[in-house]
């Protein structure tokens, strides 16, 4: 009686196999992209896309929102496609993907995360001048603004500056200029400090205000300068170097007519040339002989 109860058993296993291997051939969601959060620029557009295979074609997906404003979906067998069009920062938030085929029900969930980062880096002072003790770096219209995604550094050509010391980063709300009727994403302005080392060299380098969004799947860095002013004594004015050019033409003006003149007296009257020019032929030919015996011979 055992061994029947065995043998009959075993058949049924062998019924149910078949039925069983074909619920394990179902694959579960595919989504693209995959990472499970997945960040989008405030104003540009993102596609998530949701698929499911299965073995008789009747599975549905569908994308669902939990915390937020699901976005344009569109759906047809096995495959859906959730559209964020010009992402405000009210679009982030949590999408979930269902699907289910053959009695089965995966998901698959994706945090949208949107961000402004914009290359709007401002510096203080404009250019460095020897005894400033701080220099500040001001990231405008940005968000998050969460130490761990945005930070800062002072650069000294490609290497961090040594001795800098940050003073810790000052958050404000970004003012808009115009305001609007409509209900507008709030961004702020985030400025980080540093007190400046004494510098060995007399001459100030070139230093640079590097900011940087690290957020999951991206890291965007955007960099300013901060130039260093020359000493008083090694640059002049612009109005300076003009007056004296215009200083030194009238000087060479001046005695360049007088020539002119005399030039042209001497051009009208070169038949009658001046008694200090009758002179200069007998001092001439004097200053000749002066040279030879023939003076000598005329003293004896």
């Amino acid at each position: 009686m055992d061994w029947g109860l065995a043998l009959l058993l075993a058949g049924l296993l062998g019924l149910l196999q078949p039925g069983c291997g074909q619920s394990l051939q179902v694959k579960p969601l595919q989504v693209e992209p995959p990472e499970p959060v997945v960040a989008v620029a405030l104003g540009a557009s993102r596609q998530l896309t949701c698929r499911l295979a299965c073995a008789d074609r009747g599975a549905t997906v569908q994308w669902r929102g939990l915390d937020t404003s699901l976005g344009a979906v569109q759906s047809d067998a096995g495959r859906s496609v959730l559209t964020v069009r010009n992402a405000s920062l009210s679009a982030a938030g949590t999408r979930v993907c269902v699907g289910s085929c053959g009695g089965r029900t995966f998901q698959h969930t994706v945090r949208l995360l949107v961000y402004a980062f914009p290359d709007q880096l401002t510096v203080s002072p404009a250019a460095l001048v020897p005894g400033d003790p701080e220099v500040a770096c001001t990231a405008h219209k940005v968000m998050p603004v969460d130490p761990n995604a945005l930070s800062f550094s002072l650069l000294l050509g490609d290497q961090e500056l040594e001795g800098a010391q940050a003073l810790g980063p000052e958050v404000e709300e970004e003012e808009e200029e115009e305001p609007q009727e409509e209900e507008e994403d709030v961004l702020f302005r985030v400025t980080e400090r540093w007190r400046l080392p004494t510098l060995a060299t007399p001459v100030l380098p070139a230093l640079y205000c590097q900011a940087t969004m690290r957020l999951p799947g991206l890291e965007l860095s955007h960099r300013q300068a901060i130039p260093a002013s020359r000493p008083a004594g090694d640059q002049l004015p612009a109005a300076l170097w003009t007056s004296s050019a215009v200083l030194g033409l009238l000087l060479l003006a001046l005695p360049t007519y007088h020539l002119w003149k005399r030039c042209r007296h001497l051009a009208e009257d070169g038949a009658h040339p001046p008694t200090s020019l009758r002179l200069l032929p007998q001092v001439s030919t004097w200053a000749g002989l002066r040279g030879t015996d023939q003076v000598g011979s005329s003293a004896l």
